[in-house]
This record gives structure tokens, sequence and C-alpha cells, in this order.
């Protein structure tokens, strides 16, 4: 994920009034910059890894330019020479034109009708491998194929035509794939420019297309990836759970980077080298996710702080069946209980923030040095978590669990696959990156994550009070809403999706509400740094509705100390006999 400011709206006509409102943030920004921006993160669980047998794919769509905001397709169709204009999602640059589909599905956010969902994290790789000639970029890629395939397995066999027809116009991506049955990670790089005539003398790329791996996650095994490539050694003999382009070793070798035998070709390698970022801000963070299931992965430490060589394994099978609860707090990590803990130390400051100011790294006497980069991050636009459950009609059992903002202080709600209208907090249309709006779940979240940053260690707590209060909720509320659905769909699926939509916009707008009401009473409460004292959940006042006490919380001990410990003069009270004894 790199700039996720624009979204590709996968319909036959594009809305430029959005696009050329965010077109701007393209001139900003150079190719350079953002291959080192590395943000997003997704975690991926088999339905025999799962307490309910359902299937996951999480992702946290990371960036400073983003307007997290839920992206809907709706059903079409089309005429049989009818073609697409394609705008790179980034930017809102025109890219060309594909021909379109008679028929399209519909979409909400990053899974479709048949619970079909797909994330990803963009390694780079290889920066001459990127095809400037090429239409389709991540994001075109991947809404388009939402918009047109069934299953993992179709989708990856629409990618991957589509990228051999109209060339890959981006860096490198892992693509996380997954349908009620399958999970895939699907690893992708262009094959750079190569210029010659066709037979009507124009210029044409002769390397278009692009090198690529898909590998199925085995059903009791959880993966992750997170903006570095992972997928290493390939077992080509196994025609069932390892599918591949056929230069993908050939093309290595012509262009010089591998000359070894097929047993020892890994993709990661090859097409995204490690370095220190890769490890530390990347890999990283799949060992954080994977220790929390297997904390044999706690040994892999000495990898993530550069020391050693042993790679992390492609997946890990949990100690025990994980939940969706489970894997939305895991989008909420940063590094706590480690070594690498960013609640710890000078950088958390007096409230031991996880949070860390922009840049991820800067210099100090012609040295470099780094900020942990961790899961959970304020710069995110939007995160989820897409849950298949095979086990009820498609319409019904595809949830996006779906939030904006940093996930560390969001609410998850429950958005199934098929509703047909957006809820107007989460809209693209509701506000801007630059424009606030007190309906839009972006900028209220925002609203009240930015008071909690220099509070955390006194608002988070709130905060989390209230995440724990609308999941529970929300829990019975889905299993309620699955069990209405149901009964509607006997009869009649249009109802039953016309039920589902109103239930998914009004969960969507009562939390959004609910949460503008939080961020209003801890204004209140933490007002200039000192709290209100409560009793019942209510504010203690007088008759003239004052507060009669308020409480100083002051800075901890060990904080204190390191006040004085800068400069213990300057802030040391005198005594009065040293005032008697001045000069």
């Amino acid at each position: 994920m790199l700039l996720k400011f624009l979204y590709f709206r996968g319909v036959f006509r594009y809305n430029y009034k959005i696009m050329k409102r965010r077109f701007f943030v393209s001139v900003l920004l150079t190719f350079g910059a953002l291959l080192s921006m590395k943000p997003c993160t997704n975690f991926l669980i088999g339905k025999n890894a799962s307490v309910d047998g359902s299937t996951m794919v999480s992702y946290s769509a990371d960036s400073y330019m983003l307007y997290g905001a839920l992206y809907h397709y709706p059903v079409a169709d089309y005429d049989k020479d009818a073609t697409l204009s394609v705008y790179e999602w980034d930017t809102g640059k025109y890219m060309g034109e594909i021909a379109q589909a008679a028929h399209t599905y519909n979409v909400v956010g990053n899974m479709n009708e048949h619970q079909l969902c797909i994330a990803e994290t963009t390694f780079g790789g290889r920066e001459e491998l990127v095809d400037t000639t090429a239409i389709l970029d991540y994001g075109s890629l991947i809404y388009i194929t939402l918009q047109r395939a069934k299953t993992a397995r179709e989708a990856i066999e629409v990618m991957t035509t589509l990228v051999q027809e109209y060339g890959f116009a981006s860096s490198g991506e892992s693509f996380s794939i997954a349908d009620p049955n399958e999970v895939w990670i699907l690893e992708m790089i262009g094959k750079g420019v190569e210029l010659k005539k066709d037979r009507k003398g124009n210029w044409v790329n002769k390397n278009k297309g692009a090198v690529w791996v898909a590998v199925r996650v085995p059903d009791d095994c959880i993966s992750a990836h997170a903006n570095q490539a992972r997928i290493t050694t390939i077992d080509f003999s196994d025609k069932e759970n390892v599918l591949y382009a056929p230069d993908v070793i050939s093309f290595a070798k012509k262009q010089g980077y591998f000359s070894g035998a097929e047993k020892d070709f890994s993709f990661s390698d090859v097409y995204n080298p490690l370095d220190f970022g890769g490890i530390r801000f990347c890999e990283a963070r799949v060992w954080a996710f994977f220790r929390k299931i297997s904390p044999e992965i706690d040994k892999y430490i000495s990898y993530i702080k550069g020391e050693t060589k042993e790679r992390m394994p492609l997946w890990v099978k949990p100690q025990k069946k994980v939940s969706c609860e489970f894997i939305k707090e895991c989008m909420r990590d940063h590094y706590e209980g480690t070594e690498l803990d960013m609640t710890t130390g000078l950088g958390a400051g007096c409230s031991f923030s996880p949070f860390r100011k922009s840049p991820l790294t800067w210099m100090v006497d012609s040295v470099e040095y780094f900020h942990e980069r961790p899961i959970a991050t304020q710069q995110t636009g939007f995160s989820f978590v897409g849950q298949m459950r095979g086990w009820l009609p498609n319409p019904i059992g595809g949830i996006l669990w779906f939030g904006v903002d940093d996930a560390t202080f969001n609410v998850y709600v429950p958005m199934y696959c098929s509703i047909t209208k957006v809820p107007w907090c989460f809209d693209i249309n509701n506000g801007s990156l630059l424009d606030f709006s007190w309906t839009s779940a972006f900028w209220i979240y925002n609203w009240v994550a930015n008071m909690a940053y220099p509070n955390y260690s006194e608002m988070s707590l709130d905060i989390r009070a209230e995440q724990d209060s609308w999941a529970k909720r929300f829990d019975l509320l889905v299993q309620e809403a699955d069990a209405a659905a149901l009964k509607i769909f006997a009869g009649d699926k249009g109802l039953a999706i016309n039920y589902l939509t109103e239930f998914s916009n009004n969960q969507a707008e009562e939390s959004t509400l609910s949460h503008k009401k939080m961020g209003e009473y801890l204004m209140v409460k933490y007002l200039d740094g000192v709290l209100k004292v409560e009793k019942d959940k209510k504010f203690t006042k007088n008759d003239k509705n004052i507060p009669p006490t308020v409480v100083r919380p002051g800075y901890t001990e060990s904080y204190n100390r390191n006040i004085v410990n800068e400069n213990k003069e300057r802030f040391r009270y005198k005594s009065q006999e040293e005032l008697k004894n001045r000069k």
C-alpha cells in the first residue's frame, strides 16, 4: 500500500470530481519516496486455524495521504464492446483502457458478493522492473479482479491474465487472496521496459507482463506479510498448491539475478533482496503477529535485530485456533511486552505513547537512526478484517469488519459483503483530507485519536472500554442479523440484502455517533491536563455547574527523574535559607 489517497471506481465511468479533488498529491511525491514509505500489514488465516471455520484476511491501509473510506462497486452489465478507463489508484493518472467484462459483481471495500477478499502490501523490489508503459497498477488490479472473480483461484487467474495482456504498472506487490475455502499469497513484480517495434511500426514493451508466484496457505496455518516479499523457495512439483509464471526463473537468469538450480530459487531473495529496513520495518511486524500464536517464533528476535540470517517461516500453525476478535486485537499491536515495546523509552514521552513523529529514520552526527514501525500506526486511513464464512449463503457469509484511522483506537464495524449502499459516515464524498466533517467517521476517529496521542496512558483506558463495549454488542447483533437474514433469504434474496444493507448502515452510523460523544466526554474529562472527578459515571459538580475539585495527575516518578537528570539545578526548588544567602 503506497498512497491510497484516491481509489479506482471500477465502473465504466471514472468519478472525475473525486479524481480532481485529490490529484494534487501526485505532484508532491517521487517514486523513490513512495518506495521508502513501507506501509501496510496483512494477516491471513486458514479455515482450520480459526475457531469457527471461517477464513480471514486483515489489512491496514497506511498513508498520510489516504482519506479512509469504504468503497462500493455495484453490480453492472455491459455491452460486448465496452471498455474500461483505468486510472492509477494512488495518483489518479490516466493509464489507458482495457476490455470491460460483460458482468461485474457487487464489491464492498475489498470483498465482493461471493466472499472473495483481496488485500496487499507493497514490497517494491528491484526498481528497474517497474513497467512505465503498463496500464494496470496494483490498486486497479485488485478492484477490477473483485468485480470479475468468484474464488481465490479464479482471482489469481484473472490478475495474472490481465497483467500479461496490459502490463503491471506498479512495483513489487504481495497480495492476500481468500475465499471461504482457500487462502493464497500472490507475489508479483513487473519485468521492466525493453522496447521494440510491432508489425505496425509502433514501439511496444517486449517485456510486458509480470513474474509471479502464488502459494496456498495450509488450512490449519496462519501467514502474514508487511511490505517485504516472503515467498522464498518453491515446491514446483506441487501443482495443486503452487502456481507461478512460466518464466519466473528464466527471467531472473536472463537479468543476471539468479544462476543456481531450480530447487535453490527463492522469489524473495531474487526479486526483493532483504535490507535492514525490510527486516526491521517489515518482517518485524510479521514476527509480532506470529509470536502471539506460536511462541517459538520469539527466537527470531535476533533475525529482527539484524544479527542472524535464518528467516521466519512463511506460515505457522497456531497453538490454539484464533477468533476474529483476536485478529482485530493483533491489528492494534505496538510490540508491547517485547524488546521493541514502543510504550517504553524516551520516545514514549510522559504518557508512555507507542507513537512517534515522522520521519521513520533520522540522522544525528552523520549516523542514521530509526523509530520502530509497528502494526498499528497513526497514519492508517482504513483497516479491516475480512471474515469469510462458508457455511452461510454468500450474501450473509461475508463480513468486512471495517474501521477508519488508527486501529489502536478504531471500532471495527460489520459491513456485509452484499450491501448495496455505503454508510454516509464511510462515504468517500463525506469530507476529505482537507475538509473536516462532523459526520465523517474518518474525521471523528482522527479527532479522538489526536486527543489521545499525547495523553495515551490516561485516555487509552477510556477508549479501550468503548471499543470493548462495541465489540461485545456487535458480536450479539451479528448473530441476530445472521439469523434474521437467513429467514428472509429463504423466501427472497433481494429482501435479505436490503435488510443487511440497512443493518450495516445503522451500525456504522450509530457507532460513529457514539465515538463522537465519547470524544466530547474526553474533552471535558481531560481539559487542560487535569481530570474531572466522576461518581456513578457522572462528573461531580455544585449547583453552579462547577466541579468542586480536579485531579492533578502530574508525571510518573521515573519521568520526573528524567527531567531532573537532564539538569539537576534548573528545576530544583530553592529553600528559604538559600534565598537568605543570595549575593
